[in-house]
């Protein structure tokens, strides 16, 4: 079998516009949810409030950078 031989009718279908937008949407939803729950904790306990969070969320990122560099 060569390159000319192969057939291309087996690929998968393409994602629409509209599921890409929809991903967005949620992605953007929590991250927006997310910093005004940060904020709230901030207008609540104050400084506490601002760094709790940060450090509670070196792990996580710790673990998402290994992700991102394994592929």
């Amino acid at each position: 079998m060569t390159l000319a031989d192969t057939q291309t009718s087996h690929a998968p279908a393409a994602k629409s516009a509209t599921d890409e937008n929809v991903l967005a949407r949620k992605i953007l939803l929590t991250v927006l949810m997310a910093v005004i729950a940060w904020g709230l904790a901030i207008a609540k306990w104050g400084v506490p409030g601002l760094y709790i969070p940060a450090l509670a969320m070196v792990p996580v990122m710790y673990v998402i950078l290994i992700l991102i560099s394994r592929g």
